[in-house]
């Protein structure tokens, strides 16, 4: 009987993995030809742009878009794997021989949680080298160079347009971002070539309309230093923008969000953001473990009763609900409206509840 169970559980494991790897093939060749048409549009003013640096492009997007895609993946797959299964009777024999629903649902949970262990653990970390690369290339050949923003162990950098084309940057020791004053620094000018121009040096910055109001300033030019009471610079930026500009979540690796996290947190920069991002990567097994249950809530529906189709287009539309609720409280966990383990985990656990009190029902009665 232990002989016969290990069968099956590689049976129904592989024809899972199958079917996921499969639909995720699929999603990701879908989603490459229409990020390949979209460069192309873009690239449009650009013919010397040759074609193999955006099919380039549009591949380096693909392991990030690859965690995207995998959630439904696995939903899809495990609704489809259920499905065959009752359709060809299988899972009556399955049942005859006394397993539950919980058995030979096993492997299925099992190949999801290692899929979601190895997209947290694996495929982020590449994921995020590729898009930071992917976002270094789309700087330089398809957009101008705007705003920019480090945060690093040395304080905040910031980059900025400046005048005749050149640009500035602009590095804060000490930053309150409740007033929006920066406190240490040193605001470096080049021109279009990279060549430096002058220097700033000010112990107090703050963040106003349009400028920044720079105080005891240190004006350093290769015609000699001037210090004056006060300075204005003009600026675009805005504290929301500041915001909007740091690093995007996906481009760190989940090995280094927890530093990176300490590094803001000493900055004074909020982290919620990302927060919220690492805790997502660590539920994800979880959830990708749920959408099994769920699939098999709505796709082993007994072929005589009727009504499989519907069943299923109704499960598909539950998965969707899903992942469009953990959209709408990472906003709100983001606006701080709610807590960041509250934001990142009720999608999982409100899936495993749905899913568990389903098949319990569908079980016990």
């Amino acid at each position: 009987m232990m002989s016969g169970s290990g069968t099956l559980f590689r049976y129904i494991a592989r024809h899972f993995l199958f079917n996921f790897l499969g639909l995720t093939l699929i999603l990701l060749g879908l989603i490459y030809v229409f990020d390949t048409i979209e460069l192309l549009r873009r690239a449009a003013d650009r013919p010397d742009l040759p074609f193999s640096l955006l099919l380039g492009m549009a591949a380096m997007k693909l392991p990030m878009v690859g965690q995207e895609v995998i959630p439904f993946a696995v939903l899809f797959a495990a609704i489809y794997t259920c499905w065959k299964l009752n359709k060809t009777s299988e899972l009556v024999v399955i049942r005859a021989v006394g397993l539950s629903a919980w058995q030979f649902l096993t492997p299925m949970i099992v190949a999801a949680f290692g899929i979601g262990l190895l997209t947290t653990m694996a495929i982020n970390p590449v994921s995020s080298i590729m898009l930071g690369k992917y976002a270094q290339m789309e700087i330089v050949h398809l957009q101008k160079v705007d705003n920019l923003v480090t945060v690093s162990r040395t304080g905040i950098w910031l980059r900025q347009p400046a005048e005749d084309g050149g640009y500035a940057l602009l590095h804060a020791e000490k930053f309150e971002q409740k007033e929006w004053r920066l406190g240490d620094v040193i605001v470096l000018f080049f021109d279009r070539e990279d060549t430096f121009r002058k220097r700033i040096d000010s112990p107090v910055v703050l963040l106003k309309d349009g400028y920044w109001d720079m105080q005891n300033a240190l004006l350093n030019t290769p015609e000699g230093a001037e210090r004056l009471a006060r300075l204005t610079l003009p600026t675009e930026l805005t504290a929301e923008k500041i915001e909007e500009s740091f690093a995007d979540p996906e481009t760190i690796s989940f090995w280094r969000i927890p530093e990176y996290l300490r590094i803001m947190t000493e900055t004074g920069f909020p982290g919620t953001r990302l927060a919220i991002h690492f805790q997502s990567l660590l539920a994800q097994p979880f959830l990708l473990a749920a959408m099994i249950l769920l699939a098999a809530t709505f796709s082993l529906r007994p072929q005589r009763i009727g009504g499989t189709a519907l069943m299923i287009t109704l499960g598909v539309a539950v998965g969707f609900f899903i992942f469009f609720m953990e959209s709408i409280l990472q906003a709100f966990g983001i606006s701080q409206k709610i807590p960041v383990s509250l934001a990142a985990w009720t999608p999982t656990l409100v899936s495993l509840l749905l899913g568990t009190t389903a098949l319990l029902h569908m079980e016990d009665g």
